[in-house]
């Protein structure tokens, strides 16, 4: 565990990305898999949105007083999901059958109320051709 882990982050983790998974099945999106893992990397939620394959990162931010959960995912993260999504696409198969996108959806939550608060960019960036 590295020093910037401790004990329950993963499990928030998968809680947060069952509560993202949801928020985007009530925008019209399907879940196809989550925590998708290889060598290169991992993808929060691969999701579908109508005739699009959604690579969907999940940030969250306990306060945004550092700066929005959506703006940590920098070019280096998105090589890395990038490749790992293409990874995906050959094992799936589905590289010829369906155009791509990644979407970054940022979570947080209201300082007052405690709820959860969704920040979802649509197609935030692409893969390279």
């Amino acid at each position: 565990m590295s020093s910037r882990e401790y004990p329950g982050k993963r499990a928030l983790g998968m809680q947060l990305e069952r509560h993202a998974a949801r928020y985007l099945s009530h925008q019209g999106m399907t879940l196809l898999q989550r925590n998708f893992q290889c060598k290169l990397g991992e993808i929060d939620l691969i999701m579908r949105d109508r005739n699009t394959l959604v690579f969907v990162e999940v940030r969250f931010r306990r306060s945004n007083s550092h700066g929005n959960a959506c703006a940590t995912v920098d070019w280096r993260k998105q090589r890395k999901l990038q490749r790992a999504a293409q990874v995906f696409l050959l094992r799936s198969g589905l590289r010829e059958q369906l155009p791509c996108r990644f979407d970054v959806l940022g979570i947080s939550r209201d300082a007052r109320s405690g709820a959860l608060q969704f920040d979802w960019i649509p197609a935030a960036f692409t893969l390279p051709d």
